[in-house]
């Protein structure tokens, strides 16, 4: 099997709905970053390009996107849908496609915009028609499980996991407060600067609060009402952003005379409860080391996506001598979580927390609607 290297991973500014990218459809943010990949890393022809999209128009974005980015026409581009876990699960069809001798040299990873999230429509004879919430048939959240068409179902998975698990609202918010102190701390070095490429001269990440306090977290009101824990500042923005990574083969590193910065070790998919989604992050990383025989200690940098503090605090309960090397530079609630994009942001993000460790392995997990997680194990090169 051929062995798969990562050139780079780059990414745009996260920025939230409605805000300075209200206006940039997503292929255009993704192209972008393809774009700025190819010339940072100049890895010669692309095999194919595989992207990450859970809200956008459909019809194959990923080819729209490879054709704006001024790819060749005779390369192959496809998109996958794996809503949070989409751009994380592109890379790792890109690693499969690569150690199975499918070419060389492929760019994958994903990009959204929750601000121009097309709103959709039922047809009449749909039975799920008159089941919306103003019964017009209109609808933005997609169906991930039988039975269940609310909009606000991962809200509600999220307060699941919480309350099956007695995690309580201060816990939460105890998370939120790191997040935001070490993605504020990581911005003021310039931690992220080198892999952020700017659109049409915004270069900064909006979502990041220097000053995010206790007493701020506690005037936030519950999303879902009383009895429940969630708040907005334990749950993730709705934001819009682009993330990709050039990966190669062994034989091209060394024909091209390429430079790699970490090697994929292996992948994982898997699937559990839909009604429970936070908990396949942690799932699918437990599956994938299992299967290299590792163990949380062996790894010098960890990236779980923070699409809500129950992530966090499942993760801190199992394995509180890890905390260290968790989302070294904040997560999720402190950044945002373009859906379609994050996985390849957290990739970006895994390599630069590996470089600050020196080294070694990492990881990086998501969770998906519908219950599903994806991880991806790498290993720096020295």
């Amino acid at each position: 099997m051929e062995e798969v290297y990562i050139l780079g991973a780059m990414r745009t500014p996260i920025v939230g709905k409605n805000g300075p990218f209200r206006t940039v459809r997503p292929e255009v943010l993704g192209a972008r970053v393809m774009q700025a990949l190819q010339q940072r890393y100049d890895a010669g022809p692309l095999s194919g390009v595989i992207g990450g999209n859970a809200v956008g128009t459909g019809g194959n974005i990923t080819r729209l996107m490879a054709l704006l980015a001024g790819i060749g026409q005779t390369v192959p581009a496809f998109t996958v849908d794996m809503q949070c876990a989409s751009a994380a699960t592109a890379i790792s069809l890109a690693y499969a496609k690569i150690a199975s001798g499918q070419g060389d040299v492929w760019l994958a990873g994903g990009m959204e915009s929750s601000s121009l999230q097309p709103l959709r429509v039922y047809a009449r004879q749909d039975e799920r028609y008159g089941l919306t919430s103003k019964g017009d048939g209109c609808y933005y959240t997609a169906q991930f499980a039988p039975g269940d068409i609310a909009e606000d179902t991962m809200l509600w998975g999220a307060e699941r996991v919480a309350a099956a698990e007695h995690i309580s609202r201060k816990e939460q918010e105890g998370w939120a407060l790191v997040s935001h102190a070490r993605a504020a701390a990581a911005a003021k070095r310039g931690v992220m600067r080198d892999i952020v490429v700017p659109i049409d001269g915004w270069e900064r990440d909006d979502g990041i609060r220097e000053r995010m306090s206790q007493r701020l977290l506690d005037r936030l009101p519950l999303l879902l009402g009383e009895g429940t824990s969630l708040t907005a500042g334990t749950a993730c923005r709705i934001n819009d952003g682009a993330a990709f990574a050039l990966l190669a083969s062994g034989k091209a590193v060394r024909q091209r005379g390429l430079h790699p910065v970490a090697r994929i070790l292996g992948t994982a998919s898997l699937g559990g409860n839909p009604a429970e989604s936070p908990r396949g992050a942690m799932a699918v990383a437990d599956v994938l080391l299992r299967r290299h025989g590792l163990s949380y200690g062996d790894l010098q940098g960890i990236e779980f996506n923070e699409a809500f503090a129950v992530i966090d605090v499942l993760f801190a309960r199992e394995h509180p001598d890890c905390i260290g090397q968790y989302n070294r530079f904040g997560g999720a609630l402190a950044y945002g979580h373009p859906y379609g994009a994050s996985g390849g942001i957290l990739l970006a993000h895994l390599l630069k927390s590996l470089q600050a460790a020196g080294g070694g392995r990492g990881l990086l997990a998501i969770a998906g609607a519908g219950g599903m997680g994806e991880a991806i194990l790498v290993e720096m090169i020295a």
